[in-house]
């Protein structure tokens, strides 16, 4: 397969693109090519959207050809030639005047740099996962830093109008670059609109949470029409129930905020239920609550995320819990739940 002749930083589905396109107007493909071009352009609507734009600018390249003058308007006299004998088993072989080659590659010059301008300014969305017991930090397109927890999940898009971040799941902070282009972020039907800042977005069993490290950002309700639930400035965070969009603006330690960058978990009267979640991201330990008691009992601390032995031990002083511990699970109960011969 010839690798057709595109800029480097060109887009993998554009190349692929030109390369069918090539193909097809030659007429090179077989039966089983042509099954495959078409499982290709099927297979995502970006690959659509790329063939049809190869083939708008293959379009006007080839009217701009058809518009020049034909060659013999062009030759002028040549009485100073002598014409050679042709072959009549052969079609004469004719060149093409250097002027006009000169405009034919001037303007396939200026359509692909059209198109090339064009498909630079096209949202170019990119897909970040963070595995179990794994953070880790991407610099976005724009120079954004973005810190994906263990167990996220995001999709960034970086055009030329826009900055969009969806979480799908998990939890993310972003120390956003400055740009013009607005940076918002998605999350349970919820969009934070950034105003130059550092913030963490959470999402929770039950809520979403907003944390403000640096700036300032509205909090919105898309399925609400837009109305702004919140509007947080440094040391503020957000809580918002997934179930009626109630909201709890509180007071925050910036540096708890972050904390989990540096792998500590820190928490300020929090369920453990959400704690647990929280320390089961970074261990193959796994911290199980077995009752909705135990699950709503609010606990502060501030401790290593893969430190296991120091979560039993905090477990251990609560007096209203009873603890157990194998190698693979820790099992926390209210001392109230009857224990049907489980511990």
């Amino acid at each position: 397969m010839a690798t057709p002749l595109f800029p480097s930083g060109a887009a993998a589905a554009t190349r692929e693109a030109a390369y069918w396109h090539v193909m097809q107007r030659e007429g090179a493909l077989s039966p089983a090519d042509q099954q495959r071009f078409m499982e290709w352009l099927v297979a995502s609507p970006v690959h659509l959207r790329e063939y049809l734009a190869i083939a708008s600018v293959a379009a006007e390249i080839g009217d701009a050809v058809r518009g020049l003058p034909p060659e013999s308007e062009q030759a002028g006299t040549r009485d100073n030639i002598i014409p050679l004998p042709l072959r009549t088993a052969r079609a004469p072989v004719t060149h093409t005047p250097p002027r006009r080659l000169s405009r034919i590659t001037a303007a396939a010059a200026v359509l692909l740099g059209i198109g090339v301008a064009v498909h630079a300014t096209l949202p170019n969305a990119r897909h970040y996962t963070a595995a179990h017991g794994t953070p880790r930090v991407v610099t976005l397109e724009d120079g954004t830093v973005m810190h994906l927890n263990a167990e996220s999940d995001v999709t960034a898009t970086i055009g030329l109008l826009r900055r969009r971040v969806e979480l799908a799941r998990g939890q993310a902070s972003f120390v956003v670059a400055e740009d013009r282009r607005p940076f918002t972020v998605h999350a349970a039907g919820l969009e934070v609109r950034d105003i130059g800042t550092t913030f963490d977005v959470s999402l929770q069993r039950d809520q979403a949470r907003f944390g403000v490290a640096e700036g300032r950002i509205h909090v919105i309700d898309l399925a609400g029409k837009g109305r702004l639930l919140a509007d947080l400035t440094a040391g503020q965070s957000a809580h918002v129930a997934h179930a009626d969009r109630h909201v709890s603006v509180v007071q925050e330690d910036v540096g708890a905020m972050t904390a989990w960058w540096q792998r500590r978990v820190v928490f300020r009267d929090e369920p453990l239920r959400d704690i647990a979640d929280r320390f089961n991201r970074m261990n193959t330990v796994r911290l199980r609550v077995d009752d909705s008691e135990a699950g709503a009992l609010r606990l502060t601390g501030n401790l290593r995320a893969d430190d296991v032995a120091s979560l039993r031990a905090f477990l251990d002083e609560q007096p209203t819990l009873a603890v157990s511990a194998d190698a693979r699970e820790i099992r926390v109960r209210s001392h109230r739940t009857p224990t049907h011969g489980a511990w």
